[in-house]
């Protein structure tokens, strides 16, 4: 099993993220017994964003470091670290 530390990850994504022209970038990392658990760790710069998306299934997000706006219809939240 390999572990890796989503904090050490997260700063190295956002220095890529600081140097690439869209402003964010991600990493999915899978893991667990039957290699199920699929958890993708988006760094994004301030003042970038991703474009409307459809997910399938339900997701549930986690803030690292920072905060990010969410919108989703006419709805909208800005979650914050932890």
């Amino acid at each position: 099993m390999q572990k890796i530390s989503l904090d050490a990850l997260a700063r190295e994504l956002l220095e890529k993220a600081a140097s690439s022209g869209g402003g964010h970038t991600a990493h999915t990392v899978v893991g667990g017994h039957e290699l199920a658990l699929r958890q993708t760790l988006i760094a994004m710069v301030a003042g970038s964003a991703l474009a409307e998306h459809d997910s399938p299934g339900e997701a549930t997000l986690f803030v690292v470091r920072g905060r990010v706006r969410l919108t989703a219809g006419d709805n909208s939240w800005e979650p914050r670290t932890g």
